[in-house]
């Protein structure tokens, strides 16, 4: 399997990056390879001499590099040879089977769509990010892919995410829930209403209806859908909000007596370790025809690392081949025929999504 490496992407490009691909090689089988992305002369003089395993690390030059906080459209034209337009464009030839960048997220998703494409079926790609928590990996989908959702791709995030949920962390039957402000019916946006009818419709599906942020948390749902706006505020909320209350534990443990707390440090970096996102290294982009993951950008090489394992893992799984068989039997993504609710829900009257 190839995979290929955005080694400018992120707050810690490129000495982190290179650092985390290299540490991925032990976790490797003999038939894998690494590629590099980027300017030659950056990359090269990071590498040993010597590498782990001889054949397994290349380099593809890609001389510009775009910003993390530059237009990611304006950006992709202005700059076709950066790394995120090299490593969409490797997918496409098929000279990698999965890509990994940390970052401009917007660019990355606007160059993996346009250069790998859609799965069949698939209406809009969404980012899904597991969360660890006390009651298990949560994953939830979308984080920032897409922040003006239709009913239809809030539905097909459930199947995708169900999906890879499923395979890849095992869990029999994932429980699926909607964000909204509350669990009543009546509660949510009318795009949530009319997304929430359409889940409803799907027997096999295991909706159990709407959550509300705290519920991620509580173990009430091991699967949850919301448009990227949302998501993307529950994430980054949730980032800070950890790293706040273990600091903050930290300082009380300090003020009331610094023994204690070099006591319990061993305990706090347990529990940090269990609940650490850069554990399951990147979100992975559903609905693309290859395998993409979105590292956060300021993954460092522990991230890059297992965003790489959890790369192949994903390919290796065939998660893709299972949304496509899913899709592929059912109308719109349902198990059965469209009927009139799943039309208004889906602002047709020919029962095709638009």
């Amino acid at each position: 399997m190839r995979i290929a490496i955005d080694a400018m992407g992120g707050d810690n490009a490129p000495d982190e990056i290179i650092a985390g691909a290299l540490e991925s090689i032990e976790a490797l089988s003999e038939n894998d390879e690494l590629i590099l992305v980027g300017p030659r002369l950056v990359i090269e003089p990071r590498l040993p001499e010597k590498r782990a395993r001889e054949g397994i690390l290349s380099i593809v030059d890609a001389p510009d590099v775009i910003a993390m906080d530059a237009s990611p459209i304006d950006s992709l034209r202005k700059k076709p040879k950066s790394s995120i337009a090299i490593l969409a464009k490797l997918a496409k030839l098929g000279r990698a089977d999965a890509v990994v960048s940390a970052g401009n997220t917007g660019a990355c998703v606007a160059a993996f769509q346009m250069r790998m494409r859609k799965l069949p079926g698939v209406n809009r790609p969404g980012i899904a990010v597991v969360f660890p928590t006390f009651k298990g990996p949560v994953t939830i989908c979308d984080v920032g892919a897409n922040i003006a959702c239709k009913p239809i791709n809030l539905y097909q995030y459930a199947i995708m995410a169900r999906l890879y949920s499923q395979h890849l962390f095992g869990i029999e039957n994932p429980r699926v829930g909607l964000m909204s402000i509350g669990s009543e019916d009546a509660k949510g946006n009318e795009v949530v209403k009319k997304a929430r009818d359409l889940l409803k419709t799907n027997e096999n599906l295991n909706f159990i209806g709407n959550i509300e942020g705290r519920d991620i948390f509580t173990g009430v749902c091991d699967v949850a859908i919301c448009d990227g706006f949302v998501g993307n505020v529950v994430l980054k909320l949730t980032e800070g909000l950890v790293d706040g209350l273990f600091n903050a534990i930290k300082q009380e443990l300090m003020h009331e007596k610094p023994r204690l707390a070099r006591k319990f440090k061993p305990i706090m970096q347990r529990i940090y370790k269990k609940h650490d996102y850069n554990t399951y290294g990147g979100a992975l982009l559903l609905g693309i025809n290859g395998t993409a993951l979105i590292c956060h950008g300021s993954s460092e090489a522990r991230t890059v690392r297992n965003a790489i394992v959890a790369a192949r893992k994903y390919h290796c799984e065939k998660i893709n081949d299972k949304i496509i068989e899913y899709l592929s039997g059912t109308e719109c993504g349902e198990d059965s025929q469209t009927t009139g609710s799943e039309k208004v829900a889906l602002g047709t009257t020919d029962g095709q999504a638009r």
